[in-house]
């Protein structure tokens, strides 16, 4: 019976292939644009949690690290926190989303800095070029975004409807990909004086959550987030997202149900004489409606794999070009095969009811 599966696979093997294919397309669409979603947030809140503190230090009623709130906390409560019991250093900072035309969601998270003070917390060190000036229009960018941008020391690039002069790069990547004079950014937003957050390390011998507590006994109406908590914080503050791709899985796994109907209805349909003849040889309506179900469901495998495979090429080319990351989850590929089979194994059932009805004899007279 497995030969009989094989062989009627290969009867038409263009028909087989396309089929294949569709599913493939299918997975492709589901792993990789959850993997796109779920990969580009982790690496985010990554980048942000490696700044060399152990906490976020923000303004009461913060909500999320999009960079879009007004600059609440005043500068000169940096010392204070150094008074408090564990705190090693603490580095006032602001982040601004900006307007980036040439971005997917338009818009550019930048961080506005102190370079000596963030590079001495942070371990950011220049590979080439100089540090910006404070208060001038100039700017420092990591090495990857640099690549991905095909951008030199000394090209300029809009920022709050101006050119802002590159005049050095970076590495390790943390915190968002540019870095400007943090009084720019200030006077920009007439925000002088006051930042968005300040980062917080802890002394040797402390641990982040004793050092947290601490700090929320001295200052209760301030926002204490540990840096080790970012992903989390990242993931459940889009829960929209959450929304979009479960319903981006049912809709692909209806189309590979889709495609595996219509594969195997024509396929029971062209071989209706075939059927037939296997009915007058003994064989009974369940074995029949098995092999129409097999074949389906192998078709479902190798689709799935070829989608999987393909999903892997695709993550490696586009982690060559830019600096998205894909994030290839057992749990989604194991979700992925699961959906697959279903959808397969659907798409199956009603061909394999019908052949198993056809009447041997309207079956053997069919041309």
């Amino acid at each position: 019976m497995d030969n009989l599966v094989f062989s009627n696979m290969l009867h038409r093997p263009a028909r087989t292939l396309v089929s294949v294919v569709g599913i493939a397309v299918g997975v492709l669409l589901i792993v990789f644009t959850v993997g796109l979603a779920n990969g580009s947030i982790r690496e985010q809140a990554s980048r942000e949690a490696n700044v060399g503190a152990e906490i976020f230090f923000r303004a009461s009623g913060s909500k999320g690290m999009s960079g879009s709130e007004s600059f609440r906390i005043p500068e000169t409560m940096t010392p204070d926190l150094l008074t408090v019991e564990g705190v090693r250093s603490a580095v006032a900072i602001g982040q601004n989303s900006v307007d980036a035309p040439d971005n997917n969601t338009g818009k550019r998270l930048v961080d506005g800095v102190r370079f000596d003070e963030y590079a001495a917390i942070s371990g950011l060190r220049l590979i080439e070029g100089r540090p910006f000036t404070a208060g001038k229009d100039e700017v420092i960018i990591d090495t990857a975004w640099q690549r991905q941008k095909g951008l030199k020391v000394g090209d300029t690039f809009p920022i709050y409807e101006r050119p802002f002069t590159i005049v050095g790069t970076y590495e390790p990547a943390g915190g968002a990909r540019i870095k400007m004079p943090l009084l720019t950014m200030q006077a920009q937003l007439g925000s002088e004086g006051k930042v968005s957050s300040i980062l917080v390390s802890v002394k040797p011998g402390y641990t982040a959550d004793q050092v947290a507590q601490h700090l929320q006994d001295r200052f209760p109406d301030n926002q204490i987030i540990l840096t080790r908590d970012l992903e989390e914080l990242y993931m459940a503050g889009i829960p929209a997202l959450n929304v979009f791709l479960n319903v981006f899985i049912g809709v692909a796994a209806v189309i590979s149900a889709l495609v595996i109907l219509l594969t195997m209805y024509t396929t029971v349909t062209e071989r209706t004489r075939q059927i037939g003849i296997m009915k007058s040889l003994g064989m009974s309506n369940g074995r029949i409606g098995w092999i129409i179900t097999q074949e389906a469901l192998l078709i479902s495998v190798l689709g799935i794999v070829l989608g999987i495979l393909l999903t892997f090429v695709l993550r490696f080319i586009l982690t060559q070009v830019v600096t998205l990351e894909v994030e290839l989850s057992p749990i989604v590929i194991l979700i992925t095969l699961v959906v697959g089979l279903i959808g397969g194994a659907a798409g199956a059932l009603y061909p394999a009811l019908r052949a198993a009805r056809l009447d041997a004899v309207e079956a053997l007279s069919y041309e």
